[in-house]
């Protein structure tokens, strides 16, 4: 893991794969988690010869954790990306995320639309989650700032559990971390937009690649679809369910592989790759 200082704080990083030169791909992790959370999105993308960059954004594993709530915002993650790009000197990547990191990805874009040449936006945060948010959330921010002392003793423990990279070790670096940096996040990001609003996003220009799933009040399939009607170059795909990139991805890696050579074609350079079409879950 490697780190750069944006502003005042240190920001991780990791690249995988041996792909080098234009095409850069950055995926980011969703809200509390770290960048483990991309690890095998990344790792499949490596492979086919992209240049893949995993990040954790301020307050998110590897990077500084501050306590100060008015370092957290949408617009500053945003900035943060830009930074990484400035960093290892990129002038253009595909930047992608999940959830925290889907708006993150968006607020990128719309900051400098024309370092980001295409989004991956799997379960975008928008107009339709605010009440979902604001049910799941607040609990959390309370017991984060309230429960600090138990919940630090727990975090204590659960670093002493011995594992294996996987979705387990994702799940429980989730509990191990301070809890106050963790309030002071979301107290931010509760007092600041949570994405570019409609009016923004309705201008950006880069393909996008959108993934959305029902059945779930944080990530309604009603904003993937939205933010599909808004951009003229949005693509929706329906995943399963929340889980599938993670345990199945094999479908949903392979619409991503898809989306970057269209934007990348085999024979402008990019690694060759089998062409499918957009598809559904299966039934």
């Amino acid at each position: 893991m490697a780190s750069f200082v944006h502003g005042e704080h240190r920001i991780a990083y990791t690249e995988h794969g041996e792909g080098e030169g234009e095409h850069v791909v950055v995926l980011i992790h969703g809200l509390l988690f770290n960048q483990k959370l991309m690890t095998p999105l990344a790792t499949h993308l490596g492979r086919r010869g992209y240049r893949v960059v995993t990040m954790d954004l301020l307050g998110h594993g590897g990077s500084d954790r501050p306590r100060e709530m008015w370092k957290y915002s949408m617009t500053a993650f945003g900035e943060q990306v830009i930074g990484l790009l400035d960093h290892l000197g990129v002038d253009e990547a595909v930047v992608g995320g999940l959830s925290l990191g889907a708006n993150t990805a968006l607020e990128a874009a719309a900051l400098a639309p024309d370092r980001v040449k295409g989004l991956i936006v799997e379960m975008p945060v928008l107009d339709h989650a605010l009440i979902g948010c604001a049910v799941a959330f607040t609990p959390l921010v309370i017991g984060l700032t309230f429960g600090e002392p138990v919940l630090r003793a727990v975090a204590a423990v659960t670093r002493r559990i011995p594992t294996r990279p996987g979705p387990a070790d994702v799940a429980l670096d989730w509990i191990r971390q301070d809890p106050r940096p963790s309030a002071a996040l979301l107290q931010g990001l509760f007092f600041a937009r949570v994405a570019p609003p409609g009016a923004v996003r309705r201008t950006l220009p880069q393909p996008t690649l959108i993934i959305g799933h029902r059945r779930d009040p944080i990530h309604p399939f009603t904003d993937a679809g939205m933010l599909a009607d808004e951009l003229e170059r949005g693509r929706l795909v329906e995943a399963a369910s929340i889980l599938e990139m993670r345990v199945a991805p094999k479908r949903l890696t392979g619409e991503v592989k898809q989306f970057l050579e269209e934007i990348w074609p085999p024979e402008a350079g990019a690694p060759p790759k089998r062409r499918r079409r957009a598809s559904s879950p299966a039934a």
